[in-house]
């Protein structure tokens, strides 16, 4: 049993009157009932602590299931003792008042044994061990000495020697001196001394009672050792103050514990959040909750391509520049791909970026032309041939009919994936990525420099209205600011000394230095809140790669775009999505989170933080969206004499995608 304090602790008792059609709490590992739920609450927050300790092998800081699973591994390989050592082992262990490591030395130095005539083992010489027969033993005044035959190969004699005890080694111990510790624990209930459980002691027909030298400091009382020392507690008052801070003694009953001591337990624990969401339990604040909104699930493409959906567009938005390719909206990107009567211009210049990127890489250098239908088909479906497997090259006969537009869409954003997974592994793509690294430092390092002036100024504006008025005052500042802009005036012309002088040759430090001090170059005919804003700007233009905000309390993901605006929900599976597309529907989401679970209260955390981004780039996809839904119902002006053409349909908009590059 795990260990609290180091000491052994005690399981809740099941009810005796409990009824078969009851429901009630179980905690899974340990198998106690309880009625209520706060006090089931209470101990399993209690056992997810790191207070307990493995018995077995001593180590601490775990829960109490993970201790229970040490426990279990330990007892294995308890089992592996010889059964003919345990009595010994046992006898030496009870009543021991050594500590731990010398009990095991002395315990294994017994099993190994003295030195015997006959005993094959290896001695020392010229500096190596070579095997070796015990043929006599002398022993005298300088110690141990052993007589030996040196062995060859073959158990052939080379030749004697008088050897030291010291200089003989190679008999084992029968099992490992950490086996024997695991043991000892766990055959013990106390140590010094150490006390063996008493079954275990009755089983092996040893002795409860302490030794005659043991019995002035220990006693038995009610099946275990007592310190005498301390048993001097027992059975007496307790001291309290009275009302006038008189001292008065108030008599315990022997067995029955104190009232403070009953409310010390685990049980009355105050629950200290954020605890796991799941562990939350209702209260009257969940009543202060907004109700969570119902999330829109209206996708062209099918349930299962919607995750590749937004891989493939998110790489696509974010890294435009790299693939020379200009951005288009998520809607754009699912319409092309659900289109059936051609090939649209933005799945042929997406394929085409792909492709050029991957031909630079491999140094082909040979222009293809990218408007040509045949050309980019003829390379797609080259590339589907030559790189991937056989899954993708039953459909190049397709491609190259210019039939592409009649693949399914779970096949073409597999095509998608495949060049997205092979563009990640060039070069061209891991040198951008290491240069909007670097950029991102630099301008994180320079914002922090921000932040730590913005401080340093507010405390020394701080400190001057708290000092004093007088010249003495001012005069010291005033010096001490004169030594500090010396200082700082030095220390920016050794950096630009430093800078021109390895300047053909600078290290990652200072290319680094060099990219602060251009960025503040930039930025110091700015004000405050200038600077913070072009700086987090920049940051977001060196997308590195999305990540999500966050869980909620069943674990579903929350991801945000910076080029779409929608919260996108993503089910634990994989398998589901749906999103929030209104202002108001992020309010009540935000208002529905638990801060006492730790999942959701980092999600609210992260809503909070990119609220003001998404509040922005939803309020422009909804002018959008109106304006497209105000050019479908518009009506067109028709004369009795001249028939007005049609106007365009708003719907095909993404069919008039022009890559500008």
């Amino acid at each position: 049993m795990p260990l609290y304090k180091r000491k052994p602790f005690a399981l809740v008792v099941q009810p005796d009157d409990l009824k078969p059609e009851e429901l009630v709490f179980q905690i899974r590992f340990t198998k106690e009932i309880f009625r209520s739920y706060n006090d089931y609450l209470r101990r399993i927050n209690f056992y997810n602590r790191r207070v307990w300790t493995c018995k077995a092998t001593g180590k601490g800081s775990l829960t109490y299931e993970e201790a229970l699973v040490s426990e279990g591994k330990a007892s294995k390989r308890i089992q592996s003792i010889p059964m003919e050592f345990v009595d010994f082992v046992l006898r030496e262990v009870q009543f021991s008042m050594l500590n731990l490591k010398d009990l095991v030395d002395s315990i294994s130095a017994k099993l190994q044994g003295p030195l015997t005539e006959g005993a094959e083992l290896y001695g020392k010489k010229n500096g190596c061990l070579h095997p070796c027969r015990i043929s006599r033993v002398i022993e005298n005044d300088q110690g141990v000495q052993c007589e030996i035959e040196w062995l060859g190969n073959d158990h052939t004699r080379n030749g004697k020697a008088v050897v030291d005890s010291e200089d003989l080694t190679g008999k084992n111990m029968p099992f490992s001196k950490r086996l024997l510790k695991s043991f000892i624990r766990d055959s013990t209930f106390r140590n010094l001394p150490w006390v063996l459980h008493e079954g275990l002691a009755k089983k092996y027909g040893i002795s409860t009672s302490p030794p005659e030298d043991l019995k002035c400091k220990f006693m038995a009382l009610n099946g275990n050792i007592i310190n005498k020392k301390r048993k001097r507690s027992v059975g007496k008052g307790t001291e309290e103050k009275g009302e006038k801070g008189i001292k008065v003694y108030r008599r315990r009953i022997e067995g029955k514990p104190d009232a403070d001591e009953e409310n010390e337990g685990p049980g009355d624990l105050s629950i200290k959040y954020p605890i796991d969401d799941l562990l939350v339990p209702p209260s009257d604040e969940d009543n202060f909750l907004m109700e969570r909104p119902s999330p829109s699930r209206k996708f062209n493409v099918p349930m299962d391509c919607v995750g590749d959906l937004l891989m493939v567009w998110d790489f696509c938005s974010s890294y435009g520049r790299l693939l020379s390719l200009s951005p288009f909206t998520l809607e754009d990107f699912e319409s092309s791909l659900c289109y059936k009567d051609n090939t649209p211009s933005i799945i042929v210049e997406s394929c085409l970026a792909f492709l050029r990127l991957l031909n630079n890489d491999d140094g082909e250098t040979e222009d293809k032309k990218r408007n040509p239908k045949m050309v980019w088909s003829d390379c797609l479906s080259d590339f589907l041939e030559t790189n991937c497997t056989a899954e993708f090259s039953k459909y190049t006969s397709t491609i190259k009919n210019g039939d592409y537009s009649l693949l399914e869409v779970h096949m073409k954003l597999a095509i998608f994936r495949e060049l997205l997974d092979r563009t990640l592994e060039t070069d061209a793509f891991k040198d951008k990525l290491e240069e909007y690294i670097e950029e991102r430092q630099a301008l994180a390092a320079t914002r922090r420099d921000e932040a730590l002036e913005e401080g340093r100024k507010r405390r020394e504006e701080k400190e001057r209205r708290k000092s004093d008025a007088g010249a003495t005052e001012f005069q010291r500042e005033g010096s001490a600011e004169d030594s500090r802009s010396k200082k700082n005036a030095k220390k920016h012309k050794i950096e630009s000394s430093i800078a021109s002088d390895d300047l053909s040759n600078p290290s990652k430090r200072e290319i680094h230095k060099l990219m602060k001090n251009g960025i503040k170059e930039q930025i110091e005919t700015k004000n405050a809140e200038e600077r913070k804003q072009y700086l987090d700007r920049e940051i977001e233009k060196r997308p590195i790669r999305s990540t999500a905000l966050g869980k909620d309390r069943n674990c579903k993901r929350y991801w945000f775009f910076r080029r779409d605006g929608r919260v996108f929900v993503e089910s634990p599976d994989f398998k589901e999505w749906c999103y929030y597309e209104t202002k108001e529907e992020i309010d009540s989401l935000i208002g529905s989170l638990n801060i006492k679970g730790v999942r959701e209260r980092a999600l609210k955390k992260q809503l909070q933080k990119f609220y003001n981004k998404i509040c922005y780039e939803l309020k422009r996809r909804s002018k959008e969206v109106t304006k497209v839904m105000e050019m479908e119902e518009t009506l067109v002006r028709r004369s009795t004499r001249v028939r007005a053409p049609p106007r365009e349909d708003p719907g095909s908009a993404f069919l008039k995608y022009v890559n500008k590059w």
